[in-house]
């Protein structure tokens, strides 16, 4: 989604020339603390060129840095330039190192960037401050506007705005029914019912009217349009989705065509998908290359030497998009009991003696990374379950086949906090689902490393439900 895109023609070459100023002087001033002297010579006006150039396609292209005004906020502005200087310096490498560019040293690489940044930053926040000093003492009068609807929508307009602190613009109320719900905190900003607006507009000066009601309110719609266009108001519309739809709502932008999504769906992101991939293929071969040579040989002597049988176990469960995959695991039940598909329970006479402490500390998992390796399964992810479990609790929890939209893993959230092994009392599974879901609709990359270090650390202590 591309924010705030109308700035003035005046800002849009200003401020880039202003930028261009502050990395020549970077230049130079890296050229003194490194080469002794002031002057450009051989190669590095040239180097310059390049790199500048760059800077003003970058900072127009991936980051609207050519914005002084309040309703960006510095944190955002930081991250913004922060950003953007990450992704110059990373295509500036790759191309000295892709050309064979060695007459650019790498000190003085480091020092140019250093010194960029500092004075880029600090040019655009001291131009931001000036800017807002201006206006706050000699800007033009504060532009009245009114909110029309307190719930969801209005409120995080309103948050967003007061945040942002806007200039050149004044809250002056909410105009809602007294059916939509008001925060006690936001209650005394409730000017009237929406009967009570337009006379309210007309004796207050208002000058923009937001709507950010259900887009359902068609009637009350048009005849809020006609108003402001009989008076002069500025009339604008913030959809509220949640209350269109009475279901949460995620809003993407694929350019600029708003995309709607009941469900959030971080993992639905290719992005995201690439990111999670790469990690477990990279965190797998760590495993399979750094302890499987020891620890696998010696968990599989172990097995051998309990009972006889197989040293691991192959079974087909269902991953994602309930597709059908060999899942393997180390054998921890005799071989004799013919029952595959029936859930271990506490004091299981199926489990051997080397079985049972394979279980309780989460060794029976580990050859579950090939599986990761050839894609059916994530390091972290929903458990997949028997086949009999997918068709039993499909039939009685409406949300069981969501699990399935992503890959399942290795170890998941709903283990970690405590929901593993037998599902036969009451609504244990509906909370496994409830974790498993809450993780679909939250990943994070964050969060799958908190799941594996929790993971590692029950591993250590041993889990109570692991039998």
């Amino acid at each position: 989604m591309e924010r705030y895109r109308h700035y003035t023609d005046t800002s849009r070459f200003i401020l880039p020339a202003v930028d261009l100023l502050l990395i020549f002087g970077a230049f130079r001033m890296a050229g003194y603390l490194l080469l002794g002297h002031w002057h450009f010579q051989g190669y590095y006006p040239f180097f310059f060129v390049i790199y500048a150039l760059l800077w003003w396609i970058l900072s127009g292209q991936f980051a609207n840095l050519y914005r002084v005004d309040r309703l960006i906020t510095y944190p955002e502005k930081l991250l913004y330039l922060l950003r953007t200087f990450m992704l110059h310096a990373f295509l500036v490498l790759l191309g000295v190192v892709a050309l064979g560019i060695y007459w650019v040293p790498m000190r003085y690489l480091f020092s140019v960037y250093s010194l960029s940044m500092g004075v880029v930053i600090s040019g655009r926040f001291l131009m931001t401050f000036l800017y807002r000093t201006y206006h706050k003492h000699f800007g033009q009068a504060q532009s009245r506007f009114i909110i029309v609807g307190a719930g969801p929508s209005g409120q995080e307009l309103y948050r967003f705005l007061e945040s942002h602190d806007p200039i050149a613009n004044q809250f002056m109320g909410f105009f809602a029914d007294d059916t939509d719900p008001v925060p006690a905190g936001l209650r005394a900003l409730v000017r009237g019912r929406l009967s009570e607006m337009k006379n309210y507009c007309l004796h207050h000066q208002v000058e923009a009217i937001y709507f950010a009601l259900p887009l359902d309110r068609r009637q009350l719609i048009e005849d809020l349009s006609r108003f402001a266009d009989e008076h002069f108001l500025s009339f604008r519309i913030v959809p509220d989705f949640r209350g269109t739809v009475r279901k949460d709502v995620n809003v993407y932008f694929y350019d600029h065509l708003p995309i709607l999504t009941i469900r959030h769906e971080p993992l639905g992101i290719q992005t995201n998908l690439a990111l999670k991939r790469v990690f477990d293929v990279v965190f797998s071969l760590l495993i399979i290359v750094g302890v499987f040579p020891v620890l696998l040989t010696t968990l599989a002597i172990l097995i051998k030497l309990d009972s006889p049988g197989p040293i691991f176990f192959r079974q087909m469960r269902p991953g994602k998009r309930n597709q059908l995959f060999p899942c393997y695991k180390l054998r921890t039940m005799r071989t004799d009991h013919g029952q595959a598909e029936l859930q271990a329970t506490k004091a299981d006479p199926r489990i051997t003696r080397v079985g049972k402490y394979l279980r309780k500390y989460n060794l029976d998992e580990l050859p579950q990374f090939f599986n990761v390796l050839l894609g059916h399964m994530s390091v972290v992810g929903p458990r997949p379950n028997m086949i009999s479990q997918l068709e039993e609790y499909s039939k009685h929890i409406r949300t069981y086949q969501m699990r399935h939209a992503v890959t399942p893993g290795i170890t998941g959230y709903a283990q970690v906090n405590g929901y593993r092994g037998e599902t036969r009392e009451a609504g244990t599974m509906e909370k496994r689902v409830e974790y498993d879901l809450k993780y679909v609709e939250n990943w994070s990359f964050g969060l799958d490393l908190k799941i594996i270090g929790q993971t590692v650390w029950n591993m250590v202590r041993g889990e109570k439900n692991a039998y």
